[in-house]
């Protein structure tokens, strides 16, 4: 039984080798083929010269015989820069890599339902305008459509179940993107720098956010993660300045490093209990932040993770166990300015650990009671802080408050009493400085203009 197998084998390496050695290379009408006359097909590994308008024929003919052409080869239209447009016939079933990549000048492909395999980097650089991806494909491969920058939209079949990495990467005229319910993976770096980009719809059926995935796409103004994401990778939504808002589910566990780093409009973040680490740099340069809520099985904070978070004045940590934090958690972000909220039961546990020790105001979550000495408590007014000309004005209804201007470093710059539901403070700061405004036990933040 064995010495059958193998002579089974033998036979049908015997066949392959034979009809592989019967390739020719032939030249009609312009383009290169690899024809096998036994099989009847035949390959295109050159497009040669053409420029303009192609048709890639369904079928030649060669010393009499007809192939039908099934194959694009690897960088069979490599750099054709002059090509404009390009019909592939049906009957291909696939698509080499890099078999397109940089034709500069390809506005159109039509690509036929009979494909079911699309290589790497098919089509980077290719300026076309929209895209229809074949029903039969399953799988997106890598940088397959990569600097596509011309494209604004794209068809994704209900077939397709992976997305490789940088995929979509560099397609910054790309608005909007419907990934389908078919798809379980989306690699690195897919959607990194769409800067057109407004909306995504991620699918339940994703379990990860990976490293990169929307980096830079700076018109991305709100993103919904779904239940079933348990991570949020590096660089995730890195740089992408016009996120508002964002839902972190209470499937996700962990937050990479740098995840939200500039998200320069982010106002307010809820990371839910289910997380139990913070990366590196995670919500680093997020200068819109005013509020963040770290959820209560947090039990790594790493290095930088808030930090010039400058606008921020309120966290609040729910764990009762204080979170191994990195010294750097909260840097440039100036903590004596801000009021930390924690457990009741846990306030001396902060007040003992740094960084946390260097908040200005620990208070509990449960009542408005100041844990701090020697400050007097503030009752919830309406405060406005506006500045003009250097001049920092607070207009608040508490008659006889004592007002304070700082600098980031704590230096203080000049003071006032509010009379009359005001008080007007000349810092002497630059214009674009940040003034820390002290009313009472409580600090605000403002741009001096």
């Amino acid at each position: 039984m064995k010495n059958s197998c193998l002579k089974c084998l033998f036979t049908a390496l015997l066949l392959v080798c034979s009809i592989v050695a019967m390739a020719e290379t032939v030249t009609i009408d312009g383009i290169r083929y690899d024809i096998v006359t036994k099989a009847k097909v035949a390959t295109v590994i050159d497009g040669g010269d053409y420029y303009g308008n192609i048709v890639i024929p369904a079928k030649v003919v060669h010393n009499g015989i007809t192939c039908n052409v099934t194959n694009i080869g690897s960088y069979s239209f490599f750099m054709c820069s002059d090509l404009a447009s390009i019909t592939i016939p049906d009957g291909v079933i696939s698509i080499g890599s890099n078999a397109f990549q940089h034709c500069s000048s390809l506005t159109s492909v039509t690509i036929p339902n009979s494909v079911n395999s699309i290589g790497e980097g098919a089509f980077i650089g290719c300026p076309f305008t929209h895209i229809t991806i074949p029903s039969n494909i399953t799988s997106i491969s890598y940088g397959t459509f990569s600097a596509c920058y011309n494209l604004t939209s794209i068809t994704i079949p209900n077939n397709v179940t992976n997305i490789g990495d940088e995929a979509f990467g560099g397609c910054t005229s790309l608005t909007n993107i419907i990934i389908p319910s078919s798809v379980i993976s989306i690699g690195a770096n897919t959607f990194n720098g769409c800067s057109k980009l407004t909306s995504v719809t991620i699918p339940n059926t994703i379990t990860s956010i990976s490293w990169g995935m929307f980096n830079g796409c700076t018109n991305l103004a709100s993103v919904t993660i779904p239940n079933s994401v348990t991570s949020i990778g590096g660089y995730a939504f890195s740089g992408c300045s016009g996120l508002t808002s964002v839902t972190i589910p209470t499937s996700v566990t962990s937050i990479g490093d740098w995840a939200f780093s500039y998200c320069f409009d982010l106002i307010n973040v809820t990371i839910p209990n289910s997380v139990t680490s913070i990366g590196s740099y995670a919500f680093e340069y997020c200068s819109g932040l005013t509020s963040v809520t770290i959820g209560s099985r947090v039990k790594n904070i790493n290095s930088e993770a808030f930090a010039k978070c400058e606008n921020l004045t309120d966290v609040y940590c729910l764990a009762t166990a204080v979170p191994s934090t990195d010294s750097y958690a909260f840097n440039e972000s100036y903590p004596e300015y801000m009021t930390l909220h924690v457990p009741a039961s846990a306030v001396s546990d902060y007040k003992k650990t740094a960084p946390w020790s260097s908040f200005g105001t620990i208070v509990t979550l449960d009542s408005n009671e100041d844990n701090t000495t020697n400050i007097i408590s503030v009752p919830a007014v309406a405060v406005l802080v506006t500045s003009a000309n250097g001049a920092v004005t607070v207009n608040c209804p508490l008659e006889g408050e004592s007002v304070a201007v700082y600098t980031t470093d704590g230096t203080a710059v000049g003071s006032a009493v509010i009379a009359n539901g005001s008080a007007t403070i000349q810092s002497g700061l630059s214009k674009g400085s940040i003034a820390v405004v002290k009313i009472g036990n409580k600090s605000v933040k403002v741009v001096v203009d």
